[in-house]
């Protein structure tokens, strides 16, 4: 039985930014499906949480462009700002080489970073608050993402989510996930579509 809106626990972005700082881990809507987030430098409690194959990726989410890039401390390949400009905010997720400490937090061993900045004003008014966030999906792994405060409440409890109650509805699917890849066997590196999500990608030229 799913807990109703009045006995789950919610927080405005100023409580939550507190609870973040001490390294735990909150919930919060997006414009796609709700998202479980927690700062950078503890982002192995969230695979601990979720019981995540440590070969799967967080996604770096945040209000500002300039946030996000910074993070890279690689510049961005070409097409990278038209990309951006279509996309974001929005329910795109943008997967760009990337070094240095968030990227190894996020996809450890791994060259890359994958990039969002939701269209969700909530999502988007807690960002501002804390900056930038690793963020996944609310589920355990294998299992079906969250869709709802409740289902959230449900499956993890003591997670504290963002006030207020009831969340706006997300779109209930995934974010398009486009990354900038290496072609088998050429080495010649372009934008690719890894995940068809939310987004139709007709505009996408590579």
């Amino acid at each position: 039985m799913e807990n109703s809106i009045n006995e789950m626990a919610s927080y405005p972005s100023e409580a939550l930014l507190e609870i973040l700082e001490a390294g735990k881990p909150v919930a919060f809507p997006t414009d796609t499906l709700p998202a479980l987030a927690i700062k950078p430098q503890y982002a192995q409690r969230l695979w601990q949480l979720k019981q995540r194959p440590a070969h799967k990726p967080l996604i770096l989410m945040a209000a500002e462009v300039d946030q996000l890039i910074a993070a890279l401390m690689i510049p961005p390949p070409p097409g990278w700002q038209a990309l951006v400009d279509k996309g974001w905010p929005g329910a795109l997720t943008l997967v760009l080489p990337a070094a240095g400490p968030v990227q190894e937090a996020l996809n450890p061993g791994g060259s890359s970073l994958g990039l969002r900045i939701p269209e969700c004003p909530m999502a988007l008014q807690l960002l501002r608050c804390t900056g930038p966030l690793a963020t996944t999906s609310a589920n355990y792994s294998g299992e079906p993402a969250c869709t709802s405060p409740e289902q959230i409440s449900r499956l993890f409890p003591e997670l504290p989510l963002l006030a207020p109650l009831p969340w706006p509805s997300g779109s209930g699917k995934a974010s398009t996930v486009v990354a900038w890849q290496a072609e088998k066997g050429s080495g010649v590196c372009s934008w690719n579509v890894v995940r068809q999500g939310s987004l139709q990608l007709n505009w996408l030229e590579k």
